[in-house]
């Protein structure tokens, strides 16, 4: 049996590295207001050998040791990671929100219809890459203006644009989130972690609930701006209807990744059909695919994967810590504490204390969901295991808090920083305050209301069978496990 990592002043040492941690997501994200996922890994690392510094005689070797440990388990995740950015890559490189600015402009909507829209637009375009990030800084220059000038509000377009982009990084399964939450869910009956094709048809039904209640709330209080010049010249610069054949090998992935619950098959199977139908139908060329230029590698495949490497990097640093925690005996501290709790007695309260914790995590991580879910995973794991919840509920319900209503606070989230900054640069609007985003990002407060709603209730609730299967009727899991 291996010993504990050990610290000198206590076990409550190990958390150095985490606060070393956050204090460079607080510094880069919320101070500097540079949204570079590299910076908060060098602060991982320099975490790391800071709190190194701080162990017993005779753990400096064991310290180290526990941070490879933490780091084989996020291999999968990181191989994950680099084959769905080269699908990711290649849609983004097809320009869709040109086909869906094209249907706006034929459709003829404007004011509260336009912000409907133009949610719904945004959501399909961020299912289809996997990024919420990219998915504002592509879809906040042609929606946002445009949307201004046929009489939006300015306040309720923008928090459209946000938590649209952020419905599409909760449910994609190429979004890092996605992967990042079922790889860090294992079962207790079967070996392995959550498929991500099974996560995304459990967590299907909330984020359609949630979107579709959005859409009329957006549809109903999205009007009541002034009605400008230039929203035609502004949206006939950006549209191509042939981008939305882009949907078929899009559609065909997530098919596929539901069905079989292999998103290497569905990726695999993404890929080809996608730069068949791109090549086929001049959206892109041969140079796209694959290519030199100047000396440096160009074209989707490689960009999918260099654009990859940041989040991966960001990834590995945060399993480091996350084993140096296991390695202390932190982790198991922590779950035993809440097990040990009154919220820890039903299934509903550990839910409940999910919700808290992965809330409380992204918080102090200023939104940034993948460190946060990284971060709390490994708890939540344990805690959901142990009331025998399934891994596509654990799964949805860390993925699902961290992009709910934590991201809306506006001085503490990414989102809202970033979404105030694309907002500036425009003659015939001022740009919105931190607080006006927030108030618009209806999504992301609705989605946290479903989600309460199924803790409450147990609607969608999900436990693990006798042999991994997903088991919805409590008794009968009950009977399983009394057999």
């Amino acid at each position: 049996m291996n010993k504990r990592l050990e610290f000198r002043g206590g076990w409550g040492a190990a958390f150095i590295p985490v606060v070393i941690f956050l204090f460079f997501c607080i510094l880069y994200f919320i101070v500097f207001k540079a949204f570079e996922m590299y910076a908060l890994a060098m602060g991982a690392f320099v975490g790391l050998m800071i709190g190194a510094i701080f162990v017993k005689k005779g753990n400096y070797n064991r310290f180290w040791d526990s941070v490879y440990d933490g780091v084989k388990e996020a291999v999968p995740i990181t191989i994950l990671l680099f084959v769905i950015g080269m699908f990711s890559e290649l849609i983004k490189s097809t320009n869709i929100s040109a086909g869906f600015v094209w249907l706006a402009d034929l459709l003829g909507v404007d004011g509260g219809l336009f912000v409907a829209f133009t949610f719904l637009a945004v959501c399909i375009i961020s299912t289809a890459t996997g990024s919420s990030i990219g998915t504002m800084f592509t879809c906040f220059p042609i929606f946002y203006p445009a949307g201004v000038l046929l009489g939006c509000d300015p306040a309720v377009l923008a928090g459209a644009i946000v938590s649209a982009s952020i419905f599409g990084d909760n449910l994609a399964p190429i979004s890092d989130t996605t992967i990042i939450s079922a790889g860090t869910q294992e079962y207790t009956k079967k070996e392995g972690f959550a498929e991500v094709g099974g996560c995304v048809a459990s967590r299907l039904k909330y984020s359609l609930v949630a979107g579709s209640i959005s859409f009329v709330l957006f549809w109903i209080l999205g009007g009541g701006g002034t009605v400008g010049a230039g929203a035609s010249d502004i949206l006939g610069n950006n549209m191509n209807p042939t981008t939305l054949v882009m949907l078929i090998p899009v559609a065909v992935m997530l098919i596929v990744a539901i069905k079989t619950r292999n998103i290497y098959i569905a990726i695999t199977i993404g890929i080809i059909l996608g730069t068949i139908t791109g090549l086929g139908f001049n959206l892109i060329n041969f140079n796209d695919v694959i290519s030199v230029v100047d000396g440096a590698p160009k074209g989707f495949l490689t960009g999918g994967v260099s654009s990859m490497m940041a989040i991966v990097t960001l990834v590995i640093s945060v399993y480091g810590i996350m084993g140096v925690l296991n390695g202390a005996g932190v982790l198991e501290k922590v779950t035993n504490g809440i097990l040990n709790s009154k919220m820890g007695k039903t299934v509903r309260g550990a839910e409940i204390a999910m919700m808290l914790g992965i809330s409380f995590t992204t918080l102090i991580f200023g939104g940034v969901t993948s460190a946060s879910m990284t971060t709390f995973g490994k708890v939540q794991n344990e805690i959901g295991k142990r009331v025998g919840l399934h891994p596509y509920r654990r799964a949805y319900l860390l993925d699902g808090f961290a992009n709910a209503i934590v991201l809306v606070i506006p001085f503490l989230s990414v989102f809202v920083f970033l979404g105030a900054l694309l907002t500036t640069g425009y003659d015939f609007v001022a740009p919105l305050f931190l607080t006006q985003v927030s108030s618009g990002m209806i999504y992301c407060m609705v989605l946290f209301l479903v989600l309460l709603f199924s803790i409450i209730t147990g609607w969608g609730r999900e436990y693990e069978g006798s042999g991994g299967e997903v088991v919805r009727n409590p008794q009968e899991y009950t009977n399983q496990r009394a057999s």
